[in-house]
């Protein structure tokens, strides 16, 4: 496996990614959770940006970006709360939202406070390509931010290659064309997972959508470099008492420690 990041990206291993929202399950959850990721053996942390209209995501994440902005969830508080731990995080810590709520806050100062917060990259599955390269790459590059693209099974060989050219630290394979949290074909999924193996690209590549236990996970790793779980987590939330015991239980069931 080809690594552009070794400082971020622990070669050789099968990386979990797991998706938060920001403000969920509490308000002040935000930190309590992404430290409980890290402890109980979470590679990379990707944090969602609540935004009233989630496109791309299922009805779980959707319901959490719903509570984390009653919570009372915002840019300028997410920030505050990642400055109070961007000592405590040793592990890359990834904003995922969509470009409405970065271009209101402001993309340059976005960029700075996201960086200033311990930030290592971006993903914004609503900002086309040639929108990126011709406006925003430039920003994103001054500060040291990274951007990841998303592919689907439906994105040519062409576009996937693009996508890998303007990423870094990692491509995101969404695993189908559904939105999060949805079940898909088994065989179609390894039919695409294959193709995306041997087109041999230079970014680590991590699949996402309908990763939710071990199994899924597994399977996953045999083609890719990792996997990003969102809605499943979520779930556990949703239904915790007590985060850093869930958190831990899940991360344990995900690895097949459990079993």
């Amino acid at each position: 496996m080809k690594r552009k990041e070794e400082s971020l990206i622990n070669p050789g291993k099968e990386l979990l990614n797991i998706f938060c929202t920001a403000g969920y399950p509490q308000l002040n959850c935000t930190t309590e959770v992404i430290l409980s990721l890290q402890k109980h053996g979470a590679d990379m942390i990707e944090i969602g940006m609540p935004y009233s209209d989630p496109i791309a995501d299922g009805p779980v994440i959707q319901r959490s970006n719903m509570q984390a902005l009653q919570n009372g969830m915002n840019m300028h508080l997410l920030f505050e709360q990642l400055n109070s731990i961007k000592g405590k995080v040793k592990v890359p810590m990834i904003l995922m939202g969509y470009l409405n709520p970065v271009l209101q806050y402001g993309i340059e100062q976005f960029c700075a406070d996201a960086k200033a917060a311990g930030i290592s990259g971006v993903i914004l599955p609503d900002l086309p390509m040639f929108e990126y390269q011709s406006f925003y790459e430039s920003i994103f590059k001054k500060h040291g931010l990274h951007f990841i693209f998303l592919i689907t099974p439906e994105t040519s060989i062409e576009r996937v290659r693009k996508a890998d050219k303007l990423s870094s630290l990692f491509l995101y394979a969404v695993s189908s064309s559904a939105t999060t949290g949805t079940a898909t074909d088994k065989t179609s999924q390894e039919n695409y997972f294959k193709k995306l193996s041997a087109l041999k690209i230079k970014n680590p590549i991590l699949i996402g959508f309908g990763i939710s236990d071990h199994e899924s996970f597994a399977n996953a790793c045999a083609y890719a470099d990792g996997a990003i779980i969102g809605s499943a987590y979520i779930k556990v939330l949703e239904h915790s008492s007590d985060i850093d015991r869930d958190t831990a239980g899940f991360i344990a069931q995900i690895r097949g420690k459990n079993e």
